[in-house]
């Protein structure tokens, strides 16, 4: 069969959806993968998979009409001249102009996998998000009027769209853990020496929690000048995401080590002793925690959609209320008073990883359930 896979970041072709694209090669389908960036690295990191690459136009931060038909019309042109027998797209603009484009171009079979909502259906606070909220739910019913499958990384996700009424009885809903994670290339790490080093990883914006986890890092100095709190990411250009100028304030401030960004966490877990996410809006399920997980590190994260599905409270991590710098602060400061925990949190983690998280049963669910296995 020919099928195409179309995502918002080309590199999260390769880091999120890497695995799921060489399965789908390995059982002999024809593979086409789509993203806005014309990465050379994900190029040939595809190629070597057996998955051939194209671009199409992609304003991620913007709403502009026009620029968002152009995203359609290049979308079912490249859709069409290749004729794929089924299409799977993820994350937000992808599942929406993605499917209106496989309508048009006549895709047999038309799968949407659902990473997160963010805050974008919630119309949370002013006036702007509220707009904004309610037009993303006219285009999610009218994107998800053209599926067949829906795939949903946690029940809360699921719970909203039933609630909307994006999904229903006409759709093959299927649940699966997030994107997964490679346990084979994420393994246990030994702990690090002292001192505690708090670890943060992801974009930053934010609605990841980055004020917040700033905040709790100024409390906890105080209180334990010795612990290195880091965080590590690129910046975004998402309307949430912090500025260049933000990030040499906070570089300036010194109270997070600021690690830049990188292709391969692993050796910047392997340095930490605990993994943090204080995000506060819906993730399907963070792959930096399942990464960290993987590698046998505690977690610090929110009790949100997407994020409290990694953490068994006092097993492998704890959870704190979102947008809440005290609470985080306060756990932070309970986990420097248990260090002789922290290895034991850790092996938790990697056993809920191997029970729940790993990457090829969750390929296997998606491969089944379009058919393709």
């Amino acid at each position: 069969m020919r099928v195409t896979v179309v995502g918002g970041l080309a590199q999260s072709l390769v880091n999120f959806r890497g695995e799921m694209l060489r399965s789908m090669a390995a059982h002999g389908h024809e593979v086409l993968a789509l993203a806005p960036e014309n990465d050379v690295g994900v190029r040939t990191a595809l190629e070597g998979m057996g998955v051939s690459y194209a671009t199409f136009p992609l304003h991620r931060a913007g709403t502009n009409p026009f620029q968002d038909l152009a995203t359609v019309a290049s979308l079912t042109r490249t859709v069409h001249t290749f004729r794929p027998d089924a299409i799977l797209v993820y994350a937000a603009k992808p599942v929406i102009y993605g499917l209106l484009a496989a309508r048009l171009a006549g895709v047999p079979l038309r799968a949407a996998m659902i990473t997160g909502v963010g805050s974008a259906l919630s119309g949370s606070s002013g006036l702007r998000r509220s707009a904004l909220a309610v037009t993303m739910r006219r285009l999610y019913a009218v994107a998800l009027g053209q599926a067949d499958v829906v795939f949903f990384q946690n029940p809360d996700d699921e719970r909203l769209f039933r609630s909307m009424g994006l999904v229903g009885d006409r759709h093959r809903v299927v649940r699966i853990n997030g994107s997964g994670v490679d346990l084979e290339r994420y393994v246990p790490a030994p702990m690090p020496p002292a001192p505690i080093t708090f670890l943060m990883i992801g974009r930053l914006i934010r609605e990841k929690g980055i004020g917040e986890y700033v905040e709790a890092a100024r409390r906890v100095l105080g209180a334990q000048p010795h612990v290195r709190i880091q965080l590590l990411g690129p910046l975004d250009p998402n309307p949430g995401g912090i500025s260049a100028r933000d990030l040499e304030v906070l570089r300036a401030e010194g109270t997070v080590e600021y690690l830049g960004s990188t292709a391969d966490v692993r050796p910047f877990i392997a340095r930490a002793h605990v993994c943090v996410l204080p995000s506060y809006y819906g993730e399907g399920v963070p792959h930096s925690v399942l990464e960290a997980m993987a590698m046998g590190r505690p977690v610090l994260t929110t009790d949100v959609p997407g994020c409290r599905e990694t953490v068994v409270f006092g097993r492998n991590g704890y959870l704190v209320p979102p947008r809440d710098a005290g609470a985080l602060a306060q756990t932070m400061l309970k986990m420097l008073l248990e260090p002789e925990r922290l290895e034991a949190m850790g092996r938790q983690s990697r056993a809920i990883a191997e029970e729940r998280f790993d990457v090829h049963s969750v390929n296997r669910a998606i491969l089944c359930a379009m058919g393709l296995d």
